[in-house]
């Protein structure tokens, strides 16, 4: 597949998710077989303004290409002068976030209040495309509310613009990731363009993405919070692509020894204290339907040093390996 004149070697896609979706996240989800990756979402505003820390988002490692930076926005000289500033920081890809619920974001705006905007959102991605010649997509739901899908209308209108791909959310901003997200709205969007369209929503294991895929007709998949703590979610999607045998079960040593990884890899980009401090929430995914997960997951909330978090973990091995064992008894 391509998008633009980007190579995809398998139609799935990590998709972006602010606080999980750093360059260590994303490096992992590529190794696992994930074909392009998307960051967090970045701040066209922070960018122009030079923030330190906003800038330090804009960092791609060579093991996770090809991958999208991800912008939101609001006004469109702003989005095509922090489009080139993306492009030329060497992103392969530029990503318009028109899917983030939260207020903060909403309320200036920003995120899914450009579903309400139509032509501001053609504007932004044409000033966008003008601005670079990477690929420019965008990500955006199914509408506003249940009175206002307006999915199409937006997808068509990115597709005026001259967008590489779009990718749908089949929830509206209403829903933020409650209920169940509309597939149908994805196939509606996908007999209204020419261009590629990524489905995704309720994607939370292979079986489901190649449901997806015969229900809706879209080009490919982007995995948002299936992958959060199960990144094998992309080696698996890439095996049943492949029409190759896998496994939907990862051993425990597996897991336990990329969550570990996943820590110093955290440590070397933002240093240990911060580190150890955002491991928590992901060691809470990665234990999600584990044995004792609910126990341990409220001691590694209490740790504050590297050193701590191993032994921790260690501990948590042994004991759930004496539970698959059959043994089954706490120890703690």
């Amino acid at each position: 597949m391509k998008l633009g004149n980007v190579d995809i070697d398998v139609p799935v896609a990590l998709a972006p998710m602010a606080g999980i979706t750093d360059l260590p996240f994303r490096l992992i989800c590529r190794r696992l077989g994930c074909g392009y990756t998307v960051s967090e979402m970045i701040s066209a505003k922070g960018l122009l303004y030079n923030n330190s820390k906003t800038k330090e988002m804009l960092k791609i490692d060579s093991g996770e290409r090809p991958t999208a930076i991800q912008l939101f926005g609001s006004v469109p000289a702003e989005l095509a002068e922090a489009a080139m500033i993306v492009a030329d920081s060497g992103a392969d890809m530029i990503d318009l976030n028109m899917g983030c619920p939260v207020p903060k974001i909403v309320n200036n705006g920003e995120g899914s209040a450009l579903m309400k905007q139509p032509r501001l959102a053609y504007e932004i991605l044409a000033a966008m495309v003008k601005a670079v010649k990477i690929p420019v997509t965008v990500k955006f739901r199914a509408g506003w509310d249940d009175e206002h899908r307006n999915a199409v209308e937006v997808a068509k209108a990115a597709e005026a613009a001259g967008v590489a791909a779009v990718a749908v959310h089949g929830r509206t901003r209403q829903q933020f990731y409650e209920g169940r997200a509309d597939w149908q709205i994805i196939a509606q969007v996908k007999n209204s363009v020419k261009i590629p369209v990524f489905g995704n929503g309720d994607i939370f294991s292979a079986a489901d993405g190649l449901r997806m895929l015969a229900e809706t007709g879209c080009d490919g998949l982007m995995v948002g919070r299936g992958a959060d703590g199960n990144p094998w979610i992309f080696r698996q999607l890439r095996a049943a692509l492949q029409q190759q045998p896998y496994s939907g079960q990862v051993p425990l040593q597996e897991k336990l020894d990329l969550a570990a990884e996943h820590l110093r890899m955290l440590i070397e980009l933002k240093g240990e204290y911060i580190s150890v401090k955002e491991m928590r929430r992901h060691i809470s995914a990665y234990l999600k339907g584990m044995p004792y997960a609910a126990e341990y997951r409220s001691r590694f909330h209490k740790m504050d040093t590297y050193g701590q978090f191993m032994e921790l973990l260690e501990e948590y091995r042994s004991c759930a390996e004496k539970y698959y064992a059959a043994e089954k008894h706490f120890c703690g």
